[in-house]
């Protein structure tokens, strides 16, 4: 890969365009804010404007709710042969994109899985990335080429491609981020309630549980907005066992006989073993991955 466009230079955007400044790889940065892509470029992210011709691969790194609008707009301008996105949700920005008559042989949706609770181009990283996948969302249409450079993509920044249906990969992404940032938006919520001689006692483990509630508050309500039914799916079942949970804790402080204080305690530690069978469960992050011979040699001609 020679050349590529990043549209979009927050947070993400401007992390991918790093990342593949650092393997050569001429990057133009397009915002529809013109002092984000310059912040951008000063970083040495890439140079700020739009290419003379189109380009190998053009990533849109803009809200979900953006996504299909912002493909369209670079197709008609042919800003680049081929084209991939970086949002949270791919089921509706793809509907949206073939609703706006996009050319989708030419598009894959794709979706980095790293981030941070800061926003915006100067919280950018080139190691965002690494060692974390990136999923690939390829419709019936896509050309094997375009999935090629937005496989390529997803290695030069040192993370590790995945194949997966935009369904699937939404209904995954409720459960292991967007569910997530709600739960700890909502319990940071309710620190507002808390007496600063009560905050004052606040350790690292509130700091990490509430480290998400930090992040964007509109573009958190796009993501979740389009990922509604997913991520309500799993917060039913939250609030569920977050019921089952209470009714424990109101039993042990009210019950006075020995085998209700039992029940409520076992139905306690139930909740608690099952959090710790649950987050072993999660993967171990791995490192960044190393490129393959062909893939190394991209930089210079794919």
């Amino acid at each position: 890969m020679r050349s590529a466009a990043v549209v979009g230079t927050g947070l993400i955007g401007t992390s991918i365009a790093l990342a593949l400044r650092g393997w050569g790889v001429t990057t133009y940065l397009i915002d529809t804010n013109p002092k984000a892509a310059r912040a951008a470029a000063d970083l040495g992210a890439g140079i700020a404007g739009t290419p003379r011709g189109p380009v190998d691969l053009a990533v849109i790194a803009v809200p979900p709710r953006h996504v299909a609008a912002a493909l369209k707009e670079h197709q008609l301008q042919q800003l680049a042969h081929d084209f991939t996105d970086a949002a949270s949700i791919k089921e509706l920005p793809q509907q949206k994109a073939a609703q706006a008559g996009c050319d989708l042989t030419r598009f894959v949706g794709g979706h980095p899985m790293g981030g941070r609770e800061q926003s915006g181009p100067l919280a950018a990283r080139d190691d965002l990335f690494h060692g974390r996948p990136w999923v690939l969302t390829p419709s019936a249409h896509t050309r094997a080429q375009t999935v090629e450079r937005a496989r390529l993509l997803a290695e030069l920044c040192g993370a590790r491609p995945v194949m997966m249906a935009h369904a699937e990969h939404d209904r995954a992404v409720a459960l292991t981020s967007h569910a997530p940032h709600l739960v700890s938006s909502l319990l940071a919520g309710r620190l507002l309630h808390g007496d600063p001689s009560q905050l004052v006692l606040a350790g690292q483990g509130l700091q990490d549980i509430t480290r998400l509630a930090a992040g964007s508050a509109d573009l958190w309500t796009d993501i979740l907005g389009s990922n509604a039914v997913a991520v309500a799916n799993i917060l039913t079942g939250f609030a569920q066992d977050l019921h089952q949970v209470v009714e424990a804790l109101q039993g042990l402080g009210t019950a006075h006989e020995p085998e209700q204080q039992r029940v409520h305690t076992d139905r306690l530690t139930t909740a608690l073993v099952r959090g710790i069978q649950g987050r072993a469960r999660i993967p171990a992050r791995n490192t960044a991955p190393t490129l393959s011979t062909a893939s190394a040699a991209a930089p210079r001609g794919v």
